[in-house]
């Protein structure tokens, strides 16, 4: 597993001695390097690499990938940081994510291991830069390996992973991310040194059982004359194609299944086909690096007979469909809002169906209106939004109203009922799909194609299936929307709506709540002018997340304005003991700052709340070391510490909630690492302006794309 004695901390991952010496050449083809280096080193037998997919996107995409078809992959070729997947935890927890074994797959990830029932090992590791996170590797090993990673296979995937992301740091560009990922081949193509192919095939002739070759995609790349008969091809009728192109009687679930199986597991695997109008054929695959073999014999007097999921000339899913339909619907229980169920269906249904656009339209007062899209110019949205439910432009509230699905495979089809139709999108073919819940119509999901496509009957009924799923997704989604508005709503009430202009002192401020669940949070901040050269600046986080805590948060940060201008100290002490009069069995962690202008100083009194921290100009910003006092409410009677600090001109206090320092690993809650980060952008940002300041920790933290906890941001600079 470890390829030799040598260390990946030390070795060159496929960018040469040196990758700052390879900073100017473009990305693409030095992550080819990296990736095959990695798994010739770690023995892996597949690999790839997700990177973020742009800022406008949030999501991983799979941009680079070596030692499986892209067809296998195809359900995670776009996930969510936040989506319950090895590659997700691994960039969120930045850690090493190993999956040893199947039933590990399934009992943590379950909606992977649904897509993808076989065994294997997975690893995936953050790619984690001087400025944040540019995505995961991800490697996988075949069955035989074993299911627990020692410490030295940990250490080469962490290292190779380190070094990847110096090489993403120093290079000019990253891949641009495609639709599809760029397969590369894992092994270079064999070399049979002076053996004589020709006799080798010769060889194989006289066998009487076939032989075919597949690469790792599925095409066909050698045939012998006596799998041409028992198959009953050509060799040039094969060579180049799928076998379940060019044989339709194995396009059949069972086929699909088991080559699956050979290409993650690498095991011999083997099935039954029936091969029209009644032939058994036995099919036997060894799979390796470079590709399968596979062996085909027919059963003496037909003693082994077709599976009965593969009859002959039945009309089947096409290869790939069955596992990306188990994966979409595991995957349509997890969206949360109606963003997460438009990028779901953006990302991963219209690759399924080889369509190129979407449409998301819901009935709301009388009107559709589009509460998601996908490939359609804003333009073409706009005229369509908002149109009553009885318009003959589109077959949308039609189908609505009927809860029939409308499929047209061509413009002439669609301009034949609703002439309109086709001008305004400039689609070729389209599917209206009724989104209903208990027989209570919600929306319609509209599927096009830039060209003409034939719907089978297949296709139907899947696709009709299929928007029941889409349905119990968008209704939860817009039911979470509207409490989550109105939670964020109330809780903005309670915090400041600005802040006050003060002379000598620049003050910013964000609120952020928290990624998922439509829970209120309890952390709140403020800033309180108490005379031209004095203020005070306050943050706290309730314990909580539901309106009690936010009600308590209103409480407390009122007492605290009531209490401003005594001392700090003090303030707190009045505020500890106002609340063990409410009779709560909340607590209250709190950082109260009071600023005096004129003599440059600060007194600071902290009840159980995260350390500040201070940056003065042309030094390292570190922690304001403070005397610990418990939370509030805790109800203890004894005086409440300060610390002094001297402000310089040009010097920034940082005051945060634990939300934005606070990193899941696997050791438990990480804050130390997570401050420290947070030290680090303030270096690299030394004199920003506040809100772009505020905008790099966010960025820089994660906290931009997705945080479990609330936050509140405070920034004040002298």
């Amino acid at each position: 597993m470890s390829g030799g004695g040598e260390d990946l901390a030390d070795a060159d991952v496929g960018a040469g001695a040196d990758a700052g010496a390879d900073a100017g050449r473009a990305g693409s083809w030095l992550l080819d390097e990296a990736l095959t280096e990695t798994i010739r080193r770690t023995g892996a037998s597949a690999g790839g690499f997700h990177l973020w997919d742009g800022p406008a996107h949030g999501l991983l995409a799979l941009v680079v990938l070596c030692g499986v078809p892209a067809e296998v992959a195809r359900p995670w070729h776009r996930i969510s940081p936040a989506a319950s997947t090895p590659v997700s935890d691994a960039v969120r927890e930045d850690r090493l994510v190993w999956i040893g074994s199947q039933e590990e797959l399934a009992h943590d990830y379950p909606q992977a291991a649904v897509s993808l029932p076989y065994e294997f090992c997975l690893a995936a590791a953050p790619l984690r830069g001087r400025r944040g996170s540019h995505g995961a590797l991800f490697l996988l090993w075949p069955a035989g390996h074993a299911r627990t990673a020692s410490l030295r296979e940990q250490h080469h995937i962490t290292s190779a992973a380190r070094r990847i992301a110096r090489m993403l740091d120093q290079a000019d560009g990253v891949p641009a991310v495609s639709e599809l990922p760029r397969v590369i081949p894992a092994t270079p193509p064999r070399t049979y040194g002076g053996r004589p192919p020709l006799a080798a095939a010769d060889w194989a002739e006289r066998l009487p059982e076939g032989a075919l070759a597949l690469d790792l995609e599925g095409r066909i790349t050698f045939v012998d004359g006596t799998a041409e008969a028992l198959l009953g091809r050509a060799s040039g009728q094969l060579l180049g194609t799928w076998p379940w192109q060019s044989l339709p009687w194995l396009d059949a679930p069972v086929v699909e299944d088991r080559y699956r199986a050979a290409v993650l597991s690498r095991e011999p695997v083997e099935f039954t086909a029936l091969r029209p109008p009644d032939i058994p054929l036995g099919f036997q695959l060894y799979p390796d690096s470079s590709g399968i073999s596979v062996r085909i014999t027919r059963p003496a007097r037909h003693a082994e007979r077709a599976p009965s999921g593969a009859p002959a000339g039945a009309a089947v899913p096409q290869t790939g469909r069955v596992h990306q339909l188990l994966h979409l619907a595991a995957a349509m229980t997890e969206p949360v809002t109606v963003r997460d169920v438009v990028e779901l269906v953006a990302h991963q249904v219209l690759p399924a169906f080889g369509a190129d656009a979407l449409v998301l339209s819901a009935a709301d007062a009388g009107r559709l209106k589009i509460t998601g899209h996908h490939g359609y110019d804003k333009a073409v949205v706009e005229r369509l939004d908002g149109l009553p439910l009885d318009t003959g432009l589109t077959p949308a509230g039609q189908v609505m109203a009927t809860g029939l699905p409308a499929f047209f495979e061509d413009a002439a089809a669609m301009a034949h009922l609703h002439p309109g139709a086709p001008k305004i999108s400039g689609k070729q073919a389209w599917a209206f799909l009724p989104l209903t819940v208990s027989g209570r119509p919600v929306g319609c999901c509209i599927l096009s194609y830039e060209r003409p496509h034939a719907f089978t009957a297949d296709e139907r009924a899947v696709l009709t299936s299929l928007a029941g799923l889409i349905a119990q997704a968008l209704d939860r989604a817009r039911l979470h929307d509207a409490a989550h508005e109105l939670a964020h709503g109330l809780q903005q009430a309670l915090l400041p709506h600005t802040l006050p202009t003060v002379p000598g002192l620049e003050t910013a401020a964000r609120y952020l709540p928290a990624s998922h669940g439509m829970d209120i949070g309890g952390d709140f901040y403020d800033v309180v002018v108490l005379d031209d050269t004095t203020v005070a600046a306050v943050i706290g986080d309730v314990q909580g997340h539901n309106v009690a805590a936010a009600a308590l948060m209103g409480q407390v940060r009122t007492a605290i304005r009531a209490a401003a201008g005594a001392p700090p100290g003090a303030v707190l002490a009045r505020t500890g003991r106002l609340l063990a009069g409410l009779d709560t069995d909340l607590l209250v962690s709190c950082l109260y700052v009071h600023i005096d202008l004129t003599s440059r100083c600060a007194t600071l009194a902290s009840a159980g709340h995260p350390p500040p921290l201070v940056h003065v100009p042309g030094c390292p910003p570190h922690r304001v070391e403070l005397d610990p006092w418990p939370l509030l409410g805790v109800g203890l009677d004894t005086p409440c510490p300060v610390t002094r600090l001297e402000l310089e001109p040009g010097t920034l206090l940082t005051l945060y909630t634990d939300g934005l320092v606070e990193k899941p690993t696997a050791a438990g809650i990480d804050a130390e690492r997570g401050t420290d980060d947070l030290a680090a952008i303030l270096a690299d940002h030394d004199g920003a302006d506040l809100d772009d300041l505020i905008e790099a920790l966010l960025r820089g933290t994660g906290a931009a794309s997705s945080h479990t906890d609330d936050i509140a941001l405070l920034l004040l600079r002298v």
